[in-house]
C-alpha cells in the first residue's frame, strides 16, 4: 500500500537504520556492530589478512599496507595504475569488490595479488546465476545490486533485518522517494561517524540520498555474502521506515504515524540510557 511522503526535512533515515526526527532537531548515535568474518577455502597460511564484511576502500588499501609492512599509503598509490579484472560499470574504482574474507600471505604477496584476490573472489560470489537473475528481478544490474547490498552492510543492526533493510530501499526507489540514508553521507565525508546534523544532509555531493533520487554512483563498502543476499532476494513487506529502538528491535512500517511513535520510544530509550550514565 502507498502512503503519503512526509517532507524531506521531516525525516532522515540514519547509519544502522536508525531514524530521527530533523524538525525535533534529535540526534542518533551510531552503535558500532561487531560482525562475522567469512573465510577462503584456502585461508590457512602464515600471516592471514582479515578483511571485515562492510569495510571501505580506502580500510583494506591501510590493512594490506600493514600487512605486508610496506610505508603507509604504498597500496592506495598502486590502485592508481591498477587492473583487477573490475566490472566495466565499475571505471576501475573496486569499492564493493574488495570482497571480505581472510586471505593467506607469504613471501610473494603484494598488493596487486592481493587486491586481485579480494576482487576475484567478488566476480566469483557475484557473478552467479542467482545473483543476475535475483537483480533482474529487482530492475537493477549486478553492480547496483552491490551497491544496494553495500548500504544494507551498513545500515541493518543485525543479519536479521538484512533482508527488510533492503525491501525499505527497493520500496523508496519505487514510489520514487529519496534514499535518506546517513550512510552515504558518511561515506562522502570518509567518516564513521556517531551524529549526522541537518547541516550534512544538504552536502553537495552525489551520495548524499537526503539531496539526490536513486542509488549513490557506487557501492560505499564492500559487502559480505549475507547483505548480498539480501539485496537479491529481499524479504516481502511494504516498509517504508525502520528505525532500531534499542539493539536487537528494529521496527518497519509502512505508517508514517506509527513510525513517528517508533522514533518517540527510541528517544525515550535514548534519554534514558544517558541518563542512567
Amino acid at each position: 500500500m502507498q502512503t503519503h511522503t512526509p517532507p524531506r526535512r521531516t525525516i532522515r533515515l540514519t547509519r544502522r537504520g536508525r531514524i530521527a526526527l530533523i524538525a525535533t532537531g534529535a540526534f542518533v548515535a551510531a552503535t558500532v556492530v561487531a560482525v562475522p568474518l567469512l573465510s577462503t577455502d584456502e585461508a590457512e597460511g602464515p600471516g592471514p589478512l582479515v578483511i571485515p564484511e562492510g569495510w571501505r576502500a580506502g580500510q583494506v588499501y591501510k590493512a594490506v599496507d600493514k600487512a605486508l609492512a610496506l610505508p603507509a599509503g604504498t597500496t592506495k598509490k598502486f590502485m592508481d595504475t591498477a587492473r583487477l579484472g573490475l566490472p566495466e560499470d565499475a571505471n576501475g574504482n573496486p569499492e564493493g569488490y574488495l570482497f571480505p574474507a581472510t586471505y593467506p600471505i607469504d613471501e610473494k604477496s603484494t598488493p596487486a595479488s592481493l587486491l586481485s584476490y579480494m576482487v576475484n573472489t567478488a566476480n566469483e560470489k557475484f557473478s552467479g546465476g542467482t545473483v543476475t537473475a535475483g537483480a533482474e528481478r529487482n530492475a537493477m544490474n549486478v553492480y547496483q545490486t552491490v551497491t544496494v547490498a553495500s548500504m544494507v552492510q551498513a545500515e541493518a543492526d543485525t543479519k536479521a533485518d538484512m533482508g527488510k533493510v533492503a525491501r525499505v530501499i527497493y520500496n523508496r526507489l519505487a514510489r520514487g522517494m529519496p534514499l535518506q540514508m546517513d550512510s552515504t553521507i558518511n561515506y562522502a565525508l570518509n567518516r564513521t561517524t556517531l551524529r549526522t546534523s541537518e547541516s550534512d544532509t544538504k552536502l553537495n555531493s552525489p551520495y548524499n540520498t537526503y539531496q539526490r533520487m536513486g542509488l549513490p554512483p557506487t557501492p560505499i563498502a564492500n559487502p559480505g555474502e549475507a547483505a548480498m543476499r539480501a539485496a537479491v532476494s529481499p524479504e516481502q513487506g511494504d516498509w517504508l521506515y525502520f528505525v532500531m529502538v534499542k539493539p536487537g528491535d528494529t521496527r518497519f512500517t509502512a505508517d508514517y504515524e506509527q513510525h513517528k511513535k517508533n522514533v518517540a520510544e527510541f528517544n525515550r530509550h535514548r534519554r534514558s540510557a544517558s541518563a542512567s550514565r
